[in-house]
């Protein structure tokens, strides 16, 4: 007996078909961009201009340089946070060699003075750090001797204030830590950093 093929509800069933076939492709991509989207419209967590208060901590002006470099640049969802070196820590300048004339208690201060500098910077370009996603990249400098091996132990200074203001997610980013031979004006410590910032 011949089979017999109802043409009509067979095209019908091939165009449900390739409609869920298509959403089944489709879907997936349009959750991530939808969740990508509520992220970054949702207020934050951790609300960092708050911790700061709590932890009674005042950021210094961003003082403008007449070096041909900008304190930050914007690409995309990136802020890049130029080199930054240490004020006057309780009113002594900050230079010196660690291994040499600088403790690492020292240098930890000095990072930690970055530290509040960067946040100055980022905040004069965001209007607020909650506007900060998270800390992505950390680049520390250690003046030192030859000899001298507590580079990370210095550039904790900094890493933990980024952790005490934007949370242990946010404020805990990628990072290296090394030695030189020298830096600029015979400081301790210089630390660039990165950080993802919302889109608008």
């Amino acid at each position: 007996m011949p089979f017999s093929i109802d043409r009509r509800r067979f095209l019908e069933q091939c165009g449900l078909l390739a409609v869920g076939a298509a959403g089944g492709l489709l879907l997936p991509g349009w959750f991530v961009a939808s969740e990508r989207a509520d992220a970054q419209d949702k207020p934050p967590l951790h609300d960092a201009e708050e911790q700061l208060k709590k932890l009674k901590l005042e950021l210094p002006a961003v003082q403008k340089s007449s070096n041909p470099l900008a304190p930050a640049v914007r690409a995309g969802d990136l802020l890049f946070v130029s080199g930054h070196v240490p004020g006057p820590i309780d009113g002594k300048p900050s230079v010196g060699k660690l291994g040499q004339d600088v403790d690492v208690k020292q240098g930890q201060a000095a990072a930690r003075d970055i530290a509040l500098r960067t946040l100055g910077v980022v905040r004069a370009e965001l209007g607020s750090l909650n506007k900060v996603v998270r800390l992505v990249k950390v680049l520390g400098m250690v003046n030192c001797t030859p000899d001298f091996k507590q580079q990370p132990a210095v550039i904790n200074g900094f890493s933990e204030l980024m952790i005490e203001v934007f949370g242990e997610q946010a404020g805990k980013g990628a990072r290296s830590a090394v030695g030189m031979a020298g830096l600029p004006g015979g400081v301790p410590v210089e630390i660039e950093s990165i950080f993802q910032v919302k889109s608008a």
